[in-house]
């Protein structure tokens, strides 16, 4: 059997949460920079990016990315309410809506990367980093993201294998919502992020989940952590 050609990499997508761009893991070399897509909605569906694929890294940013296009060959572009969805940073939520120069402070920057080897994310469903496998080396820890939803019940998820479902920062509004037709940005109260929780072995098929409510300073008590990792070659 012919072997692996020296030559061909994998890519691997790093979120900065940030208007930072990432740096690449020492060894690998930068293939190109951009913004964090999360996912778009047209014609009231949604469209998801996984964020460990090279793809949720647009090199350029809009409000709105795309057009659509009908059967008459006619392609029409701004001209309805879709909407795209990003990755956010840190910045202090907005009361208003954002435009113009002032959205930039709320994007998260990526930086798509070559690597030699595929990485996953190994989740814990505990408080605990879990450990890479033997033979495996570490690139980043953090939180457990496994999907999302915004207007109209809409949205998408991660797979769990993916770079892009372990999140270095954890925060209950990690994305923010853009109107391509107004060119405005701005965290609605219908987004909601779900996260893997932690599970205690001891109660794994024990009795039914108890209701709990988490409030600012306890939201990281359920939230599982996870590493990514990539082989050693």
């Amino acid at each position: 059997m012919p072997g692996r050609s020296v030559g061909v990499g994998y890519t691997l997508v790093k979120h900065s949460q940030s208007e930072q761009i990432p740096p690449c893991p020492v060894g690998m070399s930068k293939l190109w920079e951009g913004y964090s897509l999360l996912y778009v909605e047209g014609q009231e569906k949604a469209h998801n990016q996984d964020l460990g694929f090279a793809g949720s890294c647009l090199p350029r940013f809009s409000t709105m990315p795309f057009l659509y296009c009908n059967i008459n060959e006619v392609c029409y572009y701004a001209s309805r309410n879709d909407k795209s969805y990003w990755l956010s940073t840190t910045a202090s939520i907005p009361m208003m809506p954002v435009g113009s120069f002032q959205i930039a402070q709320y994007i998260s920057r990526c930086s798509v990367c070559e690597a030699p080897s595929q990485a996953v994310a190994v989740h814990s469903q505990g408080i605990n980093i879990p450990q890479c496998p033997e033979g495996w080396r570490s690139l980043w820890i953090g939180y457990s993201f496994l999907m999302h939803t915004a207007a109209g019940a809409e949205g998408g998820g991660q797979s769990l294998v993916s770079p892009g479902s372990c999140l270095e920062d954890f925060r209950a509004t990690p994305f923010i919502e853009c109107n391509g037709a107004r060119g405005t940005c701005h965290y609605f109260s219908n987004k909601y992020s779900f996260w893997l929780t932690t599970v205690e072995p001891a109660q794994q098929f024990v009795e039914a989940p108890v209701s709990e409510t988490l409030k600012a300073g306890q939201l990281r008590m359920r939230v599982s952590r996870c590493q990514v990792c990539m082989k050693n070659l």
